[in-house]
């Protein structure tokens, strides 16, 4: 089955390891970073959300003018926008990127975040938010008759959008979440079911209780995906010593008291969200697991998003990324901690490697169906 890459879109070049050069918003490097992508075979990238950033949507629109094929992933919070205006700016926006928008819905994990912007649901109530607003997109990309909806969270009559989504029938929904509610909603609702790294029997688990949760709903395995943070070398061994280069430096952002994205850090406290306490059980286990992976730069932030780190060289990663393939894993989201010369290195060193031996699985198992056919 086909594999695909996600990478990360950025407003500037700052990181966990660097502090940014510029301001907010350096649109010219962002537009660098997406073409470092798309020049070197990544399929998509992830416009992020933070409360305090710069609207993801449109940025995504300036590099929809600057880019040709690279897929533009927008993640959006409910609580932000109402449903059905939500819809008529997705919609556009797929229109102006040439049909290569898709959303990443969030529910969102800190309930800090959610009140900076006023939010003050509880957990459980935002995954019943979620539920309903996904249901409402794909109504108002597919409708073409006016439709309501009555649900707890959103109430209206007779909407009808005039713009409709150039992709037919609409464009993919994505969603994460390692939460009883969010494998219920996003088994139920998602195309893409979007997990951080951990062990494969983590993963493992995990995947077992999205397919079970799809099942309970009538519904497909949505599309599972997992976030990695690859340090890359010539040999194991640097690429180890790399690593903890990089963990110092993790340590000495950490200091100032703030990380790359300028929000506080928990000093110390236990993260809310369900996926971070899951990073931060797998580093309490040990540092090192399976074949590449690497907690320590998860227990350094808190556990914080996409923290977890496959590490060795472009050789070493691609095994180790197949063997998440073999648990069923067909997207790959990955990031560097320095953004533009790893999306280069890990698109021309490790995305080819396992794009080549996928296609060489498949060519085989197509072989042995065409022969137990003819026997």
């Amino acid at each position: 089955m086909p594999v695909e890459f996600l990478g990360i879109a950025a407003n500037h070049d700052g990181t966990e390891t660097t502090a940014r050069s510029g301001g907010a918003l350096d649109l010219p490097y962002a537009v660098k970073l997406a073409r470092a992508h798309e020049d070197n075979g990544w399929d998509r990238i992830l416009f992020a959300y933070h409360s305090g950033s710069p609207d993801p949507a449109q940025v995504a629109a300036h590099v929809a003018a600057n880019t040709e094929s690279l897929n533009l992933v927008v993640a959006h919070r409910p609580n932000t926008a109402y449903p059905t205006l939500t819809a008529k700016t997705f919609a556009t926006l797929d229109h102006i990127s040439g049909g290569r928008f898709e959303v990443h819905v969030i529910t969102g994990g800190s309930t800090a975040d959610q009140a900076a912007e006023g939010d003050h649901l509880d957990k459980d109530a935002r995954y019943a938010r979620t539920r309903e607003f996904i249901q409402i997109l794909k109504q108002a990309w597919t409708n073409d008759e006016p439709f309501d909806f009555a649900g707890e969270h959103y109430r209206f009559e007779n909407f009808l959008a005039d713009i409709k989504p150039l992709q037919t029938p609409r464009p993919r929904i994505s969603f994460g979440g390692s939460s009883p509610a969010a494998y219920a909603v996003g088994a139920a609702e998602a195309d893409v079911f979007a997990l951080w790294g951990e062990p494969l029997a983590g993963t493992a688990e995990q995947i077992a209780t999205i397919r079970e949760a799809a099942a309970a709903a009538g519904k497909p395995l949505p599309t599972i995906q997992v976030a990695f943070r690859p340090i890359l070398a010539a040999t194991d061994e640097l690429a180890w010593d790399k690593a903890e280069r990089t963990l110092g430096a993790i340590h000495a952002r950490s200091a100032y008291g703030r990380d790359a994205r300028g929000r506080l850090r928990r000093n110390g406290a236990q993260p809310e969200n369900s996926g971070s306490q899951r990073l931060l059980a797998a580093a309490g286990a040990g540092e090192r697991h399976d074949r590449a992976l690497w907690t320590a730069t998860a227990a350094a932030t808190g556990g914080g998003g996409n923290s977890t780190a496959l590490v060795g060289t472009p050789e070493t990663v691609a095994a180790a990324l197949l063997d998440y393939y073999d648990l069923g894993v067909r997207i790959f989201s990955a990031r560097g901690y320095h953004l533009y010369d790893d999306a280069v290195d890990f698109g021309r060193h490790v995305i080819p490697l396992v794009r080549t031996e996928v296609a060489r699985r498949d060519a085989e198992t197509a072989r042995a169906a065409r022969e137990e056919a003819v026997a």
